[in-house]
């Protein structure tokens, strides 16, 4: 049926590559995407490897380059991509990048430790030139007999003051020499300071200090801190050690600050001129590193393709094997069989490449593995693939479920949140995300949210093209209806004339009274929007279309299955489990769809004109749910009365009650039919083997011990179930499928129940909200309208469409993945990954974008 119903057709070879072609063979292949390697040494320790060497090269480069990216990153250097794909480097070519990367970085780091070094003597003298301004403010105040010693003792409530004598102060005075030491501290550790002086000095210090304004570069991280300067005088040179070591545990900086005025001067004046130079110095090293990183940027990227190329392709041949020559290469992988001709050209491409003189060699090998499963995809299928995928991979030449989903998936959902206004903000959304696809992809976002929406956008646009589909059918927009071909209801001679039928709203439409014969012609009528009995109309009739595309659906699910058991020739799988499978469904649920289309066709309104036979009318009309039920417990009709003249028919049709009989019991007798009949005919089959084995075994020597030899040489495929189990799979799978039948097709109903939550939310919120903003009159009016469709836009969106449409989405998933697909879905398969070039850095691309 083609690779789009089933998985691609896989194959296991052997290929044989010479050494020195091996590394450009296998980088053809990563460019293909089509080859899945096996491990050929899974004992082998990953440090025992035979390119261990070449990886761990890769590995440091790698580092490097990340190296690079951070620096570039610091200095918000924008990194060109011109999304160009570069080959694989050749092995050679290793050495010269390997050169220039440790060239990049040896420079890089010898600028950054020159730069930290400059500006770490930049603060230094940045403080100190803000101690020797501070501090002159101080020794001022010493001059003048003021100076205050000011220590505030957390333990105490009252505040400390010490106050110094005037004539210990003075300039000049012999009474009492005063030490002291400047120095800058960090702003926030200035109280802490305060209280470890005053607690260790015992109150025999004098701090002053004062705050720097501007915050100040650290050199180590590169962050703005604010301190401040201080200046501590003390008497004696214990005191002296004590306040060294104090400021020492605060990680506070001293500075000599000389006595004499003129000495401070002098030395100020030559701190600024040193600012000054070291300013012109940090300027040209921060150009010079600019500019090194500017031309980095450039090549950034390619450079992080080659290398990720270069240690994906060794990271490949290490899982290959080496012959006893040294100088072939042997390989085992999963091919598609129709590009088997593609890759030899590859290979012979990569062959040419090396210069190598010895051709490739693929084999095809037998195997009794399982092969992976390769459903090929392209951008619209791939998104519908994704949902089967998430349920389980499809066991190899499944039948894939892809395909109908398309179809299916859209559709259910319609059914579900079926209304034409949010269909069209839905539709819209995947149209423009379809028409800015390439743009919309080249951003590589790293919202996890937007990714979702992006990779699902065919998904979304047929939701919402179907979504129109059915609120045009339930005549629904945004909780209103379209009155296209005007209504083909005829209102009764009654008050409903003229403006009295809009002042009484709450009408109940009879169905008699349809003068015109001719239906609607395209969904509901647009009268029903006023109708006090819409929503009884409505659940009746959504009610009936779920079950019936609920039935629909699981019988092609089992349908499906027949395919399956065709192309594995599976026959004793037909004949005892999907014959009566079907007849089940078929005969029970698929007839109660009929007795839907039955009632419909048969019973109509009565009317004196049209409808004279009141056997039709709708008091007469059974319920197919009452009526089905009936038809299972062999239960007949209840007669009724339609007047005093005549009874209701006791059925819809003559001879039901036999012919529903006759059903049931057919139904009922698939059950043991599925339950035994395989389980007996393996037994049966089991025993003929068994006595030809007898037979034959005295004239053909042990052909049990040959059998049982040959099935653990084909790895133990031939080995027999036990009988046991055999029966307890068979129980479990037949009562599965008939408690599922019935309650897969109640399932459904989730079609009828949110599809009517939907509507009633929408008409909720717009009488709520946006009917609000129609009763002010004049310009007030205009301006409420404005606000008031503001807020019902955004909740229609954020409510409706957004989370409505996320529970539509799941309840239309779980109808796929239990309802449909477990007819005939296995989804015990593990998915193909080729070794591709493009897969890896998409990897390391995300990879990295989530780190940052």
């Amino acid at each position: 049926m083609g690779s789009l119903f089933r998985s691609e057709e896989m194959t296991l070879c052997q290929l044989f590559l010479q050494s020195e072609a091996a590394y450009a063979c296998v980088s053809e292949l990563g460019e293909l995407g089509l080859v899945q390697f096996r491990d050929l040494n899974p004992d082998v320790n990953a440090f025992q490897r035979k390119f261990v060497n070449e990886v761990r090269r890769c590995d440091e480069m790698e580092r490097k380059l990340r190296y690079l990216e951070k620096e570039i990153k610091k200095d918000g250097i924008p990194m060109l991509d011109t999304g160009e794909n570069p080959e694989a480097p050749q092995p050679r070519e290793m050495i010269d990048l390997e050169a220039t990367f440790e060239k990049l970085e040896n420079e890089l780091r010898e600028v950054n430790q020159n730069a930290e070094a400059l500006k770490r003597n930049f603060l230094e003298l940045t403080e100190l030139k803000h101690i020797l301004r501070k501090t002159q403010v101080f020794f001022d105040e010493a001059e003048h007999g003021s100076v205050v010693s000011q220590m505030a003792d957390p333990s105490r409530e009252e505040e400390q003051v010490t106050l110094l004598g005037e004539e210990g102060l003075r300039a000049g005075g012999q009474a009492l020499k005063l030490g002291f030491v400047a120095g800058v501290i960090l702003r926030e550790r200035i109280p802490a300071f305060e209280r470890m002086l005053w607690r260790a000095c015992r109150g025999n210090v004098f701090l002053r200090q004062a705050e720097i304004e501007t915050p100040l570069e650290d050199p180590s991280t590169g962050d703005q801190v604010y301190k401040s300067v201080f200046i501590i005088f003390f008497q004696g040179d214990q005191l002296k050690t004590r306040v060294k070591k104090i400021c020492e545990g605060f990680r506070a900086t001293l500075y000599p600050c000389p006595e004499a005025p003129a000495d401070r001067r002098e030395m100020a004046m030559g701190v600024m001129t040193r600012i000054e130079d070291l300013n012109t110095v940090l300027g040209q090293t921060q150009d010079h590193r600019h500019r090194v990183l500017v031309a980095a940027a450039k090549n950034i990227k390619n450079w992080f393709v080659k290398v990720r190329k270069i240690k994906a392709i060794y990271h490949t041949l290490n899982l290959f094997n080496l012959d006893v020559t040294q100088k072939c290469l042997i390989a085992e992988c999963w091919v598609p069989v129709l590009d088997i001709e593609t890759i030899q050209l590859a290979l012979r491409r990569g062959t040419e490449r090396s210069g190598s003189s010895v051709p490739p060699i693929l084999n095809r090998m037998e195997t009794f593995e399982d092969p992976p499963t390769y459903n090929r995809t392209n951008k619209f299928t791939k998104g519908f693939q994704a949902l089967i995928d998430a349920y389980g991979v499809a066991s190899y030449r499944e039948m894939n479920p892809a395909p109908y989903t398309i179809i299916t998936f859209p559709f259910l959902f319609a059914v579900m949140f079926g209304d034409f206004g949010h269909g069209l903000l839905m539709f819209l959304f995947g149209l423009w995300m379809i028409i800015k696809e390439k743009p919309l992809a080249a951003r590589k976002s790293d919202n996890e949210i937007w990714n979702i929406f992006f990779g699902g956008r065919y998904i979304i646009f047929l939701m919402g093209a179907f979504s129109m589909y059915t609120g045009l059918i339930y005549n629904d927009i945004f909780s209103k209806s379209l009155n296209i071909f005007g209504s083909h209801w005829t209102i009764p001679p009654s008050n409903y004339s003229g403006k009295n039928m809009w002042l009484n709203t709450p009408m109940t439409l009879d169905p008699s009274w349809s003068y015109k014969q001719d239906p609607y012609p395209f969904g509901m009528d647009p009268i029903w929007q006023l109708a006090s009995n819409k929503i009884i109309f409505l659940n009746s009739y959504k009610m009936k279309i779920s079950i019936i595309f609920g039935v629909i659906h699981m019988l092609f699910g089992v349908i499906v299955g027949y395919f399956n058991h065709t192309y594995f020739k599976r026959q004793l799988n037909i004949v005892c489990e999907f014959i009566p499978q079907i007849i089940f469904l078929l005969f029970l649920f698929f007839y109660m769809t009929l007795l839907m289309f039955i009632k419909w066709i048969k019973y109509g309104p009565y009317h004196p004109i049209y409808n004279t036979d009141p056997k039709t009318s709708p008091y007469c009309a059974p319920s197919v749910l009452l009526s089905f039920i009936n038809m299972v417990l062999f239960k007949p009709a209840v007669e009724r009365k339609y007047d005093a003249t005549g009874y209701c028919d006791s059925g819809m049709y003559g001879g039901e009650s036999g012919f529903e009989k006759f059903l049931v019991i057919l139904a009922v007798l698939c059950i043991p039919w599925m339950l035994l009949a395989k389980p007996i005919m393996i037994m049966q089959e089991r025993k003929k083997k068994h006595v030809q084995l007898n037979t034959h075994g005295t004239e053909n020597g042990d052909i049990d011990g040959a059998v049982q030899a040959a099935g653990q040489a084909r790895g133990g495929h031939d080995k027999e179930e036990e009988m046991s189990e055999i029966f307890i799979h068979q129980g479990i799978h037949t009562i599965e499928y008939v408690l599922g039948s019935v309650s897969h097709t109640a399932s459904y109903l989730r079609l009828w129940a949110l599809s009517l939550a939907h509507a009633q939310l929408s008409e909720v919120l717009w009488s709520m909200v946006m009917k609000n903003g129609l009763v002010a009159p004049g310009w007030i009016g205009g301006i409420a309208l404005w606000a008031i469709f503001a807020m019902w836009a955004v909740l229609t969106i954020g409510i409706l469409v957004l989370m409505e449409g996320l529970s539509a989405f799941l309840h239309t998933l779980r109808l796929h993945w239990v309802e449909f697909q477990s007819k005939f879905y296995l989804g015990q398969g593990y998915s193909f990954t080729p070794f591709s070039f493009e897969i890896l850095l998409d990897v390391a691309q995300s990879t990295n974008e989530q780190v940052d």
